[in-house]
């Protein structure tokens, strides 16, 4: 039976969406990537040096998955919002939207250039962290599947924020006011154990602490949180934004204005 996915359209979507964040990479990968060294100095070696083993680590190793996950997060998100909004701020959209792909494989396009970007930059703090002697990775198959699936959360989100945003700076509302702001409180440098009694039970409510832990559990076998809890919140997000991402492709929604 013929295939009905224009592979060679889809194929040729995916290598120019890598091919935006690969001209300027200064921008795109070495930023988050100094970022991440300044995030491992500091916290994993200045202050960790004064701070005992969490959880039976050493400090470092315990706030590297959550520093290699805020930056997977950042990259994955940032691709596809970038790309929709600057296309529909040059108003060159209309190109993407008259070439002989259907919507689903338009979002997928988008999302794999997302899950690119973040993958390259995760895996670029992983190798960052090898050099300090700081990674380590103890379930190879969990770490690939939560670097990939929740690329794929914010590659959606990225796209959602792009369509929506009416302005450049809208494109960093989410980024300062919700993502940054969850990240740190789900547990990139701190133990949910560290927090007073009566937030921690909040702390179950935030789907970054999942996000963080079940990566920090595959690098290093250490969880606070029910992992069963996290995947299947993440399905749950990459249903949910996969099919309203497809709702407002389908309706044109600030597509075609």
């Amino acid at each position: 039976m013929k295939s009905n996915v224009n592979w060679i359209g889809l194929w040729t979507f995916v290598r120019r969406e890598s091919q935006r964040f690969l001209r300027v990479p200064v921008q795109t990968l070495v930023t988050p990537w100094i970022s991440a060294v300044l995030y491992i100095v500091i916290f994993g070696f200045v202050v960790g040096s004064k701070i005992d083993l969490i959880a039976g680590v050493r400090y470092i190793d315990f706030v590297l998955p959550g520093i290699l996950m805020m930056n997977l997060i950042a990259a994955s998100f940032s691709q596809t919002s970038s790309s929709i909004f600057f296309q529909r701020f040059a108003r060159h959209i209309e190109e993407i939207l008259v070439v002989p792909l259907s919507h689903f494989e338009m979002i997928t396009g988008y999302v794999i250039g997302g899950i690119i970007r973040g993958i390259v930059v995760g895996l670029g703090v992983f190798l960052i962290a090898v050099f300090f002697s700081a990674a380590s990775l103890e379930h190879f198959g969990i770490f690939l599947f939560y670097i990939l699936s929740v690329s794929v959360v914010f590659s959606l989100v990225g796209i959602i924020v792009g369509l929506w945003a009416e302005q450049f700076e809208h494109l960093n509302v989410l980024n300062v006011f919700v993502i940054l702001p969850l990240s740190f409180l789900g547990g990139v440098f701190n133990s949910i154990t560290m927090l007073p009694e009566k937030i921690q039970p909040i702390m179950q409510f935030n789907p970054f602490f999942y996000f963080i832990d079940g990566i920090r559990y595959s690098m290093i076998g250490v969880s606070e949180s029910n992992l069963l809890v996290g995947v299947v919140l993440i399905f749950v997000l990459i249903i949910g934004l996969g099919f309203l991402t497809g709702y407002l492709f389908n309706r044109g929604w600030r597509l075609r204005e």
